[in-house]
């Protein structure tokens, strides 16, 4: 296979200030792990290699462990086996410094990766620039997606497991009773806060449903935006004795959309701000796209689908699908009776997965040659 050229780069090193890396933010699988190990002791084959793999690669800011995975390796997201090859040095693999010289080595039918120390640089050393803009999380490391492109989606590509969010709270009138609110204007609000402060505002839920087996997966809120508590609602006594509700005071903070009233809320969760690191699913995965996020019937690079596949069935962030084309329908004319064909499906393009449910996950489509839509099918790469 080619090698794969992404719109952006997965997998960001750590800049030369690095924080000590937190385990649990930064995810090395057991089978990574292992497979860093068999590869560090032996190297991989020279058949697995990229055909133009270079000599060298000075490793520079801005750089990632995905597009020097591409230069070495056929299959980018086979990067353990690029850390593998020299375990000794490369002990994590978010722990790849800029200025280091990543040297390649052919040897028996193997080659093998290692870290010059103290050596002159080749001089067919491949040296990259920087191609998309990067940013920190917070314990220092480079974020692994950049966060421009996949951050907001972490808030807005929801997914509920039931549809208790009709019961939530919700808007019931607007300032000056107008139509819609915009941001920083206000909405009064009724509902169980639970002391919450922050919160989403989503408009109808709608059911995702399995392509295949007509499942209800999980319950997707249309985003609006968000709000803030601005003042508690109280109850106060009329004349008559009877108690008349004061609604609790929001103030509207993001739109993308207008918000009216009906729309209901969500607390704000912490922010995923984690390592993405792109790998193929340990043991095979078939499955389909359930919908296009937001209002298109299709899909192109960049954009975001919902897979039929989550937790229960095994899949990771970082997963790496492939993208499969239904082969069309034809006849074979070209003697005796016409006998009718579909011709094999083919593969065009790759998803990465970015966040997971009990029963969907969603996913960023990262190249593609066709219109992606609901029912296509995707498998393990």
């Amino acid at each position: 296979m080619s090698r794969v050229s992404l719109p952006l780069m997965l997998l960001a090193l750590a800049a030369p200030a690095l924080a000590p890396a937190q385990p649990s933010r930064l995810p090395v699988t057991p089978e990574m792990r292992g497979t860093a190990e068999r590869v560090a002791q032996a190297g991989v084959p020279l058949s697995d290699l990229a055909p133009n793999a270079p000599d060298s690669h000075t490793v520079q800011r801005g750089d990632t462990l995905w597009g020097i995975s591409s230069m070495f390796l056929k299959n980018a997201w086979r990067w353990p086996e690029l850390w593998g090859m020299n375990l000794q040095r490369i002990r994590n693999p978010h722990l790849i410094y800029p200025g280091q010289v990543l040297v390649l080595e052919r040897r028996d039918g193997r080659a093998t990766l290692r870290v010059a120390q103290g050596e002159g640089i080749p001089s067919n050393t491949v040296r990259l620039s920087p191609r998309v803009r990067t940013e920190l999380l917070d314990n220092g490391a480079i974020a692994t997606i950049p966060l421009h492109l996949i951050g907001p989606f972490l808030n807005e590509a929801v997914v509920f497991d039931n549809n208790d969010l009709d019961l939530g709270p919700r808007i019931v009138a607007t300032q000056e009773g107008r139509v819609m609110l915009s941001r920083g204007e206000t909405a009064y609000v009724r509902g169980d806060l639970a002391g919450a402060r922050d919160f989403r505002l989503f408009r109808q839920l709608v059911p995702l449903v399995d392509p295949l087996s007509g499942e209800v997966l999980g319950f997707e809120g249309r985003y609006v935006g968000t709000a803030e508590h601005v003042q508690t609602g109280n109850m106060l006594v009329a004349a008559d004795g009877k108690g008349i509700v004061v609604p609790d005071t929001f103030r509207i903070t993001t739109t993308r959309l207008e918000a009216v009233v009906g729309d209901r809320l969500s607390p704000v969760p912490q922010q995923e701000l984690v390592a993405y690191v792109p790998h193929a699913p340990a043991s095979a995965v078939d499955g389909n796209i359930v919908s296009i996020y937001g209002d298109g019937l299709r899909a192109g690079q960049n954009h975001v689908v919902a897979i039929n596949r989550g937790q229960r069935d095994g899949i990771e962030r970082g997963h790496v699908l492939a993208l499969w084309r239904t082969g069309r329908e034809t006849a074979d004319t070209t003697g005796g009776p016409r006998v009718a064909m579909r011709l094999p499906d083919e593969r065009h393009g790759l998803l990465m997965v970015f966040r997971v449910f009990e029963r969907v996950s969603y996913a960023l489509i990262l190249n593609v040659q066709e219109p992606v839509r609901a029912g296509d099918r995707f498998t393990q790469p």
